[in-house]
């Protein structure tokens, strides 16, 4: 009984998925062929995007009407993806594209891909011409459709899928349904369509060991596969949303706590970061290295000062003259206007975090928390890259120790690539050297290189992938984000399917990011 439940349900589903009108019921047995005029399907398409016919008993439910509406215009209505009397070969190239989805990251439903199949089907089952032409017309634009949003998906991601991406230039935005004209007009369809991928190395190599893992077996642990796969899937949506165009730059990426170097799509230069904790974690963002300083002095933050400093201060107050905490570690105190001031004429008592009113610098040299090299960049938070004070903590597995900022293992290094040629006459000290006669110096670079510090959980480094710890909890947020869009997406699919027979859509934890199952 319940196989034939279901052939009957699915029978239900299909009769109205075609959304057959008195013309498009399929002719008697002897009738005419599927040879019809051109002029057929161009006024089918034509009539369909005008809006739903009378008696119809389903309307597209397009992600983008007026998308594809303008695509079609520009084509004065005529068929994109359909041959004959079926789809043709650029037709069948972007359905499997589309079914494919899921090697991107992305999922195949969003892009109607089950309707679609159910369409392409019907279309060998016979039928007059009229109907034969509605029904290649409905296949062909909701083809385009998906084309459409499965391209703009690709270039900006899902839940930006209409803010700009870093590759888009002002003025001059992505226009989905434009782009999937010219690939349709190229003489390679789908690898025309998929140039509007971020082009870094971090996408590329990330995307291709996606579509891998699709394609090796779960094994026993299902669950775990299907996970990392979902863990890829969110790292590629985060790559869209902050592509990188240029074709040198930094790149931190904080979960892996590494620094690289990357030219010409290899990487040049890798280091161990220390950044910040996770309750005072390093933003992520876009800027660029202009500057660094050997044997720096220290600006103390106020924050850090009233927090951690200024207990110091009221304790050492009540020791002896000889206890003094600034002198001992370097820091020298300045009032609001800069002047000196001397610790011991100071009530320490009455001063609290409210009403602190004074700078503190650390001097260059041994004990310096900059270490002996920082390299700024603009920005709003503050941030820097800086020696280490404690070298020994690169050795350890978790390295999120810092205040927001972020040390390097060997900053001599980067500093020597950022010069290239000027290194030798920079004369660049070494590190004992520094510490022995610490002279601040800076040195401005006289091609500032760009700097793009991300939250990438996982990446293929070295050849192998490699998975990190969700250190600030971004991708479990990320992924409720996108199980709701996605179960939308699905309930609103569903819900066009037929007024009477709405059926609930089944949590999005079933069929969501890469259509594998969740826990």
């Amino acid at each position: 009984m319940r196989p034939l439940k279901f052939m009957l349900l699915a029978a239900s589903l299909t009769t109205m998925l075609f959304g057959l009108t008195s013309a498009d019921r399929p002719a008697a047995r002897g009738g005419p062929s599927n040879n019809y005029p051109v002029d057929s399907l161009t006024s089918c398409i034509r009539s369909l995007l005008a809006g739903p016919a009378a008696g119809q008993v389903l309307p597209l439910a397009l992600a983008d009407g007026a998308a594809v509406q303008a695509f079609y215009a520009k084509r004065t209505y005529s068929a994109a993806w359909c041959e004959g009397a079926g789809a043709g070969a650029k037709g069948r190239a972007a359905l499997a594209l589309l079914a494919q989805a899921g090697d991107y990251g992305l999922l195949p439903a969003l892009y109607h891909v089950p309707q679609l199949k159910a369409l392409a089907d019907s279309l060998a089952q016979p039928a007059g011409a009229g109907g034969q032409a509605a029904r290649l017309a409905r296949f062909d634009v909701l083809l385009t459709d998906g084309v459409v949003q499965f391209a703009r998906h690709l270039r900006r991601g899902q839940l930006h899928a209409f803010t700009p991406s870093p590759l888009e230039k002002a003025g001059a935005p992505f226009v989905p349904a434009a782009w999937v004209a010219r690939a349709l007009a190229a003489p390679g369809f789908e690898a025309a369509l998929l140039r509007c991928q971020p082009p870094q190395r971090e996408y590329r190599e990330l995307q291709q060991a996606l579509a891998r893992w699709r394609r090796q077996p779960a094994g026993r642990n299902a669950s775990a596969h299907n996970r990392r796969a979902q863990q890829m899937a969110l790292t590629l949506e985060r790559w869209r949303w902050a592509a990188i165009p240029e074709s040198e730059y930094l790149l931190v990426n904080l979960p892996a706590y590494r620094l690289e170097v990357v030219r010409q799509g290899r990487v040049r230069l890798s280091q161990r970061v220390i950044i910040g904790r996770p309750g005072q974690p390093t933003p992520t963002l876009n800027s660029r290295v202009t500057s660094f300083t050997i044997a720096p002095e220290w600006n103390v933050p106020r924050s850090v000062a009233v927090r951690h400093i200024l207990p110091y201060l009221k304790v050492n107050a009540k020791y002896s003259p000889e206890q003094d905490f600034l002198a001992n570690n370097n820091y020298r105190l300045f009032d609001a206007q800069g002047r000196p001031v001397n610790p011991a004429t100071v009530n320490w008592q009455a001063i609290t975090a409210q009403n602190f009113p004074y700078t503190i610098r650390q001097s260059a040299g041994c004990g310096n928390l900059l270490g002996n090299i920082i390299f700024r960049f603009p920005n709003p938070y503050g941030l820097y890259l800086s020696d280490a004070p404690e070298p020994k903590q690169f050795g350890h597995a978790y390295r999120a120790l810092e205040e927001g900022c972020m040390n390097l293992e060997r900053p001599m290094h980067l500093a020597a690539y950022l010069l290239g040629p000027d290194s030798t006459s920079a004369a660049l000290p070494t590190e004992a050297q520094c510490e022995a006669n610490p002279q601040p110096r800076t040195i401005f670079l006289k091609r500032p290189l760009p700097l793009h510090v991300r939250y990438a959980t996982c990446a293929v480094a070295a050849g192998r992938l490699r998975f990190y710890p969700d250190v600030y909890g971004q991708d479990a947020t990320l992924r409720r984000q996108l199980l709701n869009m996605q179960a939308a997406a699905q309930s609103n699919a569903q819900a066009s399917l037929s007024q009477r027979h709405r059926a609930p859509v089944k949590g999005a934890g079933d069929t969501a990011l890469t259509g594998l199952p969740l826990e």
